[in-house]
């Protein structure tokens, strides 16, 4: 079976393409780093919406592009939290860090699996999961920005949400592996 590349698949390989450009500009001796690499990463959000939005109102959905999402998704929040860990060098950011990115490596290593025995549905995207999704990547949009807005601690605000992302991490992960202990029990 031969890979489709479309306009969805296209931007999830932007989204790719995006990842060493942040990395790069993050480590830029420039005043103006964050600023580039918060919009670099807003960016990435809007194509990982786009290419969804495009693949189904298109009928453009492949298999290819199916996997590839949240590859390039799980690719590019673990090493902007590598990243942003780091540069602050704070184990109150470390933590939250390593249960996100272990969370992701679980949960993709759990899909895989389910997918293998047929399972697969078993183990989809949940509205819980959005959630934890939105709460992340607002955190690591404010933790890259780091400067004080409006007079709104921008950076403080990160933490915060990087934590709350990480008790939904957690949550949706259970809510995951029970889904899966259900198929377990029943082979």
């Amino acid at each position: 079976m031969a890979i489709q590349f479309n306009i969805p698949t296209n931007l999830t390989l932007l989204r790719i393409a995006l990842i060493p450009l942040l990395a790069v500009v993050f480590y830029l001796p420039w005043q103006y780093s964050n600023v580039v690499c918060t919009l670099i990463f807003f960016m990435a959000g809007v194509t990982d919406w786009l290419d969804g939005y495009l693949a189904r109102k298109l009928q453009l959905e492949t298999p290819f592009g199916a996997f590839l999402d949240p590859v390039a998704d799980k690719l590019m929040v673990a090493i902007v939290l590598v990243l942003i860990v780091q540069q602050q060098g704070s184990v109150y950011l470390a933590i939250p860090a390593a249960v996100i990115i272990g969370r992701e490596i679980t949960i993709a290593s759990l899909r895989e699996w389910m997918a293998e025995i047929g399972q697969r549905a078993k183990v989809k995207v949940s509205q819980l999961g959005k959630w934890k999704t939105t709460a992340q990547m607002l955190a690591i949009g404010f933790l890259l920005y780091r400067e004080d807005l409006f007079g709104l601690p921008i950076n403080m605000m990160g933490y915060v949400l990087l934590y709350v992302a990480s008790v939904l991490t957690l949550w949706s992960m259970m809510s995951y592996l029970n889904a899966a202990l259900v198929v377990i029990k029943e082979q």
